[in-house]
């Protein structure tokens, strides 16, 4: 069955995890003792209503506070698809956390309060699903029971939104009108909204196609680990174990192994359940070599007329996710799919203004949240893409030597 990773963004009180309490509430994927413990709750802070935000607001402080801190991952299906959500938070000391949980989603849902249109959060969360590559936005326009379920107020929303959108490189976008508290357009079509002619959210969540948002073409295999058994079944085999982040591979095809520049040709491509006759993103497998290649982790196995980008010298667009500042000429370790580096960074060029998305120039200092472009140098190469053709070899992480923190993402140009 196909499978669909998508994230709820807005700011805070628009209405994220009771648009996703809704949906698991209405595809009947709700277990019973969890539904008695959120009516228990709900009783007990006085609600008249059943607060489906519990099901995904599960730390103490969220639940005090009525907001989400921490990324809630939940897993549910429908006939059609099966679906992992990101319920990120929409407070802004939280952004970090909004990047993390949409850095692999196929599609967000952008939650817009029909009383109060778009305001920061919701510009700086669809700037920031523009930087990680996500194709699909759902601006779902909630709270649309509060309006008396106006289609002007409804018009209003989405064109103010489309002023802003233009300026973002998404393609797929889609407006719904909805209501998490009361369901309307969320897993059903609303009696309430007979001028909307679109399909329910989660029609839509069902049917998008995200089959041609990988990249089939450019072939890469960063290899995590080697495999050795050196058991009397397995006495030479020799297997390079990782995750396919682009392209098509089959046993046969000629490869090259970077950085030695070797070539030799896939002998097998094996996995727990047996050999396969290809391996594509985002598989895991196993593959062995007709050569014995001196191969190790971190390095990269790609096609040889179809080679990546192998520099020191990188420019990225970074969102610094860290209480702790940029340090000028600060020194850093990178992580860049299975291969671990240190790094400097040489220049800040420019920030972003997250409400009208022109660049600050002059300003070398990043703080939490902030986005900007910088260029780094590496100690070692890296084989890289942009990462607009390849999310999987297009993004680092930077981490402090010293707290071994992660102190930024990075999307590289």
């Amino acid at each position: 069955m196909d499978l669909l990773r998508f994230s709820t963004a807005g700011s805070v009180d628009d209405g994220k995890s009771t648009l996703i309490g809704r949906l698991l509430y209405d595809t009947k994927t709700v277990f019973q003792d969890q539904l008695d413990d959120i009516e228990r709750t709900s009783a007990a802070r006085g609600d008249d209503y059943l607060d489906l935000a519990l099901l995904t607001d599960g730390l103490k402080a969220e639940r005090e506070q009525g907001i989400t801190i921490d990324v809630a991952y939940r897993y549910f299906a429908t006939p059609r698809r099966k679906f992992i959500l990101a319920d990120t938070p929409g407070h802004i000391q939280y952004t970090r956390n909004m990047v993390t949980g949409a850095s692999t989603v196929n599609l967000a849902i952008i939650l817009i309060d029909a009383r109060h249109g778009v305001v920061e959060q919701t510009r700086r969360h669809s700037f920031i699903a523009s930087l990680l590559g996500i194709k699909h936005l759902a601006v779902c326009v909630n709270k649309m029971d509060l309006v008396d379920y106006s289609e002007a107020q409804f018009r209003k929303v989405v064109e103010e939104y489309e002023k802003f959108a233009s300026k973002l490189q998404i393609p797929d976008i889609r407006y719904i009108p909805i209501s998490a508290l009361r369901g309307d357009n969320v897993v059903d079509k609303s009696d309430s909204m007979p001028w909307y002619e679109g399909s329910a959210l989660l029609y839509t969540l069902e049917t998008v196609h995200v089959g041609n948002d990988l990249n089939h073409v450019d072939s890469r295999f960063p290899v995590q680990y080697v495999i050795r058994p050196q058991s009397d079944e397995y006495p030479d085999y020799r297997g390079y174990a990782g995750r396919v982040s682009g392209g098509v591979f089959k046993p046969g095809d000629e490869v090259v192994v970077l950085p030695s520049g070797f070539t030799s040709k896939i002998k097998s491509i094996d996995t727990p359940e047996g050999p396969l006759t290809e391996a594509y993103a985002p598989m895991s497998v196993t593959m062995t070599l007709e050569d014995n290649i001196d191969i190790s982790r971190g390095d990269m196995i790609a096609k040889p007329d179809n080679q990546p980008r192998m520099t020191q010298d990188i420019d990225l667009m970074l969102c610094w996710m860290n209480d702790k500042p940029l340090q000028p000429n600060g020194k850093y370790r990178i992580k860049h799919t299975s291969r671990d580096a240190r790094c400097v960074v040489k220049e800040v060029k420019y920030k972003v203004d997250i409400n009208s998305l022109h660049r600050v120039e002059g300003d070398a200092s990043m703080g939490l949240n902030d986005i900007g472009r910088v260029h780094i140098r590496t100690t070692v190469p890296l084989f890289n893409d942009p990462y607009t053709r390849n999310r999987g070899t297009g993004s680092v992480i930077l981490i402090d030597e010293f707290t071994n923190e992660t102190v930024a993402a990075g999307m590289i140009l």
